[in-house]
């Protein structure tokens, strides 16, 4: 009996207060001929689905762990305990309405309510290139407006450049702390250039430069990085210095994470300081 005991206080240790430092833990007693406990556990069930891992739910029965029971003064069930940091932070007795429950479990738990841009990161990530931007244009007169219209900017680059500098026309990069801004900006206005190459002065380097600009238009990425860090080397200061900063502004729209900015980044350093 000492064993199953300990067994109990074990598995608690573990389910609850172990894991109460990693999330807040709601414990819901209940028994089986317990008529309020059958009312309010699918309740809380379904408040801790929807919850997305805010919080995790532990249902302990009274009757098959009664250590447990004794060990809390339970006299009344159903009775439910929400532990954080190890430690029991608050209760309630009864089957409160859901609406009571959740202003209960607010005051205890931050619940982030998903973005509709985090949604459509999620969309883009799963290649729903259509359903992201769907939802992106959807938030065009909201809060988020701003952050909608650089990645809609960045989705239609390459297929739409006027409605790309529509959409980050007037953003200021340093106000709105979006690198990708800068590079969009850079591109589109690459792209601007490109239709009178006449802008481009006579140079050694400029076939190489104009071989690469040519590139970042058919979206070959790692061809237009090799070229750009080929000029780099030839001729560092053409045109401004624009080859480091149209390499730079490639890495910032492909990401850190993208293959060619992974196999780029190393040989522009060099290219810069070699």
């Amino acid at each position: 009996m000492q064993e199953q005991n300990d067994n109990i206080l074990q598995d608690f240790q573990k389910d609850v207060i172990d894991e109460s430092f990693k999330q807040p833990v709601v414990v819901d007693f209940w028994a089986e001929w317990c008529g309020p406990c059958k009312v309010l556990g699918p309740v809380l069930e379904k408040l801790a689905a929807k919850s997305d891992g805010a919080w995790k739910l532990v249902k302990i029965d009274t009757d098959v762990n009664p250590e447990l029971a004794q060990m809390f003064g339970i006299r009344s069930i159903p009775l439910v305990k929400i532990f954080k940091d190890g430690n029991e932070a608050d209760e309630f007795v009864g089957a409160l309405p859901e609406q009571k429950i959740v202003e209960w479990l607010n005051k205890h738990i931050k619940i982030t309510k998903t973005s509709d841009y985090d949604v459509a990161i999620k969309l883009l990530a799963e290649g729903d290139k259509s359903g992201a931007t769907a939802l992106l244009e959807q938030m065009l007169d909201g809060e988020q407006h701003k952050r909608a219209r650089v990645l809609l900017a960045k989705l239609c680059l390459f297929t739409d450049m006027q409605k790309a500098e529509t959409f980050i026309e007037g953003l200021d990069p340093e106000k709105e702390d979006w690198e990708i801004t800068e590079a969009l900006k850079t591109i589109t206005g690459l792209f601007a250039q490109l239709k009178d190459k006449s802008v481009f002065p006579d140079a050694t380097v400029r076939s190489t430069f104009l071989q690469a600009c040519s590139a970042i238009q058919s979206q070959e990425f790692n061809l237009a990085l090799d070229l750009f860090i080929a000029a780099i080397r030839e001729d560092r200061y053409y045109m401004d210095d624009y080859a480091r900063k149209l390499c730079i502004a490639l890495f910032k729209y492909l990401g850190e994470e993208h293959p060619a900015t992974i196999s780029h980044r190393r040989d522009f350093g060099r290219a810069l300081y070699i």
